[in-house]
């Protein structure tokens, strides 16, 4: 069953009775964990502890596994542990990333190079989302420096990219200026502000490994949030100074000098935001694929492996769901250690992987698994549907398309120089 927000877990409860009815003795459920918003799929999960709100509540959940138990049928939920969506505003793990670089407690969840090619990548992380070149999009005005609560963001259309604490003094330096200049001035806010800039450049850095000043920069980092937005919310002053500067950072558009102060901004954070076009050539994250909105997860390490599959563990060993669908096995690192593993947390459930098997490929036989979705099998039963009389004349039009002609493997060869 496909559950979206138009077909939701409530929905699927009505059903157990017809779907019983049928002989079906399993419920196959798409992922149901927290996804982008309106996804009509679930893959693109951003948080993997918890429902989908869109779907549904865990009373709901239970509700249908109290239907389905009591006319001896099972759930099969389906597990995403290759990626998790990262073009959105909602995930916390990758906005913590963008915010704090390697020193962020989830860089170990992301296939991150920090370390790339090109050294103004170092300690960075590519993000392909722009329309058109930096440049061009910069001076148009697009990105927006933006605060609330006491944490700044810059803002691109609908998506928006924290500002590291540590580099609030590059904003907040003009806002200091024009209290110094306020006539009449108020000292208390100009003493306070003067204080939190210190403390923002006394942060560790973003390369930072120790512990013990990881831990400090975590903590400093939401205490000079939470202490800017005290500043903001009982002096006025600080609060129209800082409205001024914000504006005048954001630039003008036709001036292009005007953007120098956000350009200087942006050069300082954990993130360099790109044209999506220069993706192939520099993005230094795994993707799904080819498609920079999923960023691939290193599900290898046994913290990751727990965390992300902490809510399926929960649905397992509770009853509720019977057995797993794991999603995209080739993409993992190790897919055998991964599934001996899985096995072992959830004492031998069933366990099913995605998997398109070619002619001649057979599913390992040492992997922890019961099988894999079928591909394999409607390839076979998709074949009953196909009339051999129609080849001709589909060979007949591929061939007027093609540039290289003969054996598909000299095509296969041509296509790919």
């Amino acid at each position: 069953m496909q559950l979206t927000r138009d077909f939701t877990l409530r929905d699927a409860l009505a059903c157990v009775d017809y779907w019983h009815a049928l002989g079906v003795t399993d419920l196959y459920a798409s992922p149901f964990f927290t996804a982008r918003a309106g996804s009509t799929h679930g893959y693109d999960v951003v948080d993997p502890r918890a429902l989908n709100p869109e779907i549904g509540t865990d009373d709901d959940l239970a509700r249908l596994h109290e239907a389905l138990k009591a006319r001896g049928m099972g759930l099969l939920i389906d597990v995403v542990p290759n990626h998790m969506c990262v073009n959105t505003n909602d995930n916390v793990w990758w906005n913590d990333v963008l915010e704090n670089g390697p020193s962020s407690e989830f860089a170990k969840f992301f296939d991150i190079d920090w370390r790339p090619p090109k050294a103004e990548l170092r300690d960075k992380v590519l993000l392909p989302v722009l329309g058109d070149q930096y440049g061009k999009v910069l001076e148009n005005a697009e990105l927006r420096l933006g605060e609330a609560e006491g944490a700044f963001d810059i803002s691109y259309f609908d998506r928006r990219f924290p500002i590291a604490p540590g580099t609030y003094s590059l904003i907040l330096a003009g806002v200091l200026a024009r209290l110094r200049s306020a006539d009449p001035p108020d000292p208390q806010a100009l003493a306070r502000l003067e204080s939190l800039v210190m403390s923002a450049t006394r942060l560790p850095s973003r390369s930072e490994v120790d512990p013990t000043r990881l831990l400090e920069r975590r903590r400093g980092k939401e205490e000079l949030k939470a202490r800017l937005q005290g500043i903001l919310r009982e002096h006025p002053a600080a609060r129209s100074a800082l409205d001024e500067d914000i504006r005048d950072i954001n630039g003008q558009k036709g001036n292009p000098r005007s953007f120098d102060r956000l350009e200087a901004l942006l050069a300082e954070q954990a993130y360099r935001l790109s044209y999506w076009r220069v993706a192939a050539e520099h993005i230094n994250y795994r993707r799904f694929f080819e498609i920079n909105d999923l960023a691939a997860v290193r599900i290898e390490e046994p913290e990751v492996l727990e965390t992300v599959h902490a809510k399926a563990f929960e649905l397992l060993a509770r009853g509720i769901a019977t057995g797993l669908r794991i999603d995209h096995i080739d993409g993992l690192r190790e897919p055998r250690r991964y599934l001996d593993e899985v096995a072992k947390r959830t004492e031998g459930a069933y366990v099913v992987v995605e998997k398109i098997l070619a002619a001649d490929e057979s599913l390992p036989a040492d992997w922890a698994t019961d099988g894999t979705t079928g591909y394999e099998f409607l390839n076979t039963l998709n074949g009953v549907l196909v009339a051999p009389a129609g080849e001709k004349a589909l060979r007949g039009y591929y061939d007027g398309l093609r540039t290289v002609l003969g054996r598909f493997g000299d095509v296969g060869y041509e296509s790919r120089r």
